[in-house]
């Protein structure tokens, strides 16, 4: 569980300092006070990256030339407590992401920086559910496959050690491909080289592609229950993964697009063009579906991913956490069939720690009045922060 959060100079905040509690936590403010940028520094906390923004510079306060993020993390409640089988207290662990202007990023574990950023994914996995989850349906493949990639790399570590390697050799052979263009012609153009990153391309993003059309096989099911108890079953829907490497050959694919990648300055066949189907009734959901049904959609694929998170594997030696749940202005964005089936979830004790943000402080209360357990609440207003 997130204990604690330390900010200095992260998007609207000059500082901010809060205790949490290993239960609800609820961030009161009005829109633009600062509520959702709290959520987001949990979110690099996590995934070492904002939701909301690609270019971590934008989120340095105006007017300042650095950020930090630090967060500590302690043990749930109900972990396992020192006794003669295990003498030693679980650790509390220190995060910290810091930027300043012109300089890399740092991600820092226990004060110690990490080599690579990929080393910290699936530590503390997260789950945010926010009014923009919808644009997984109304927007193009790379949003999806974003999505997809980003859940699966907090799962499987080889998965994102592979998704690293294949995205550089294409940025590789794509920059290759510009070049030559630049050229005008082939002439004096490195072929072997262009080969040689093929050669390790494709199997590459075989792999890549082979795994995606896998785990959906065991997220279809955890989604599709999901989204029958927020829509009382009334439509049947469905995921699939759309790949042009199924059933073919990369390597053979990339010699015969070369002369059209050769045109395009780009690789326009592999994993990177994959695409996932999400189906209401055999139809595309991005067009047949209400925005009722869009929404419900956005809120069971977070649902599912929560529980494939939580989900212990075969080589978890003890208890699996659960992921941290951010819930982003959903008393405002909801019906109240979906807030009730989230708030039922809550009570179930389904989740483990919870922050959700909202504007009105009585209703939140008055929605969470039958649920048990520790439940936090912090005043938000204008980039500062104060439990009440």
């Amino acid at each position: 569980m997130l204990a604690s959060l330390h900010l200095l100079f992260f998007k609207n905040y000059d500082a901010a300092d809060l205790l949490f509690s290993p239960g609800i936590n609820c961030l009161i403010g009005d829109n633009g006070s600062g509520k959702t940028n709290l959520l987001d520094a949990i979110h690099y906390l996590s995934l070492t990256k904002s939701a909301l923004t690609s270019l971590d510079s934008q989120n340095i306060k105006q007017g300042a030339d650095f950020f930090v993020v630090k967060g500590q993390f302690a043990p749930a409640p109900d972990a396992a407590v020192p006794g003669p089988d295990n003498p030693v207290a679980p650790p509390v662990e220190t995060i910290q992401v810091s930027l300043k202007t012109g300089q890399k990023k740092i991600v820092a574990h226990d004060k110690q920086p990490y080599d690579r950023l990929a080393d910290h994914i699936g530590r503390y996995p997260a789950v945010l559910i926010s009014p923009y989850d919808t644009d997984l349906i109304r927007q193009g493949g790379e949003e999806r496959r974003r999505y997809f990639d980003s859940l699966m790399s907090q799962l499987h570590h080889d998965f994102l050690e592979r998704l690293l390697t294949y995205n550089a050799l294409l940025k590789q052979r794509n920059a290759l491909l510009k070049q030559a263009n630049e050229r005008g012609s082939t002439h004096g153009f490195d072929r072997d080289y262009l080969l040689a990153i093929d050669d390790q391309l494709a199997p590459l993003g075989q792999e890549i592609s082979n795994q995606r059309t896998t785990f959906l096989t065991a997220f279809g099911p955890l989604f599709a229950a999901h989204y029958q108890q927020l829509a009382d079953g009334r439509e049947v829907v469905s995921l699939t993964h759309k790949s042009q490497l199924v059933g073919q050959d990369f390597a053979q694919l990339l010699r015969q697009n070369e002369r059209r990648d050769f045109a395009l300055q780009r690789t326009t066949t592999g994993a990177h063009r994959d695409d996932f189907v999400f189906l209401m009734d055999e139809q595309p959901v991005k067009t047949h579906g209400s925005q009722g049904q869009q929404k419900s959609f956005a809120i069971a694929l977070k649902l599912a991913q929560f529980e494939i998170l939580a989900a212990p594997s075969p080589t978890d030696l003890a208890p699996k956490a659960k992921p941290l749940l951010l819930l982003d202005d959903i008393f405002d964005r909801l019906d109240d069939k979906r807030i009730a089936r989230l708030l039922e979830l809550v009570a179930n004790e389904t989740f483990g720690q919870v922050f959700l943000t909202d504007t009105n402080l009585a209703r939140t209360n008055e929605a969470l009045a039958q649920v048990r357990g520790d439940i936090r609440r912090f005043r938000v207003q204008a980039g500062t922060v104060r439990q009440v």
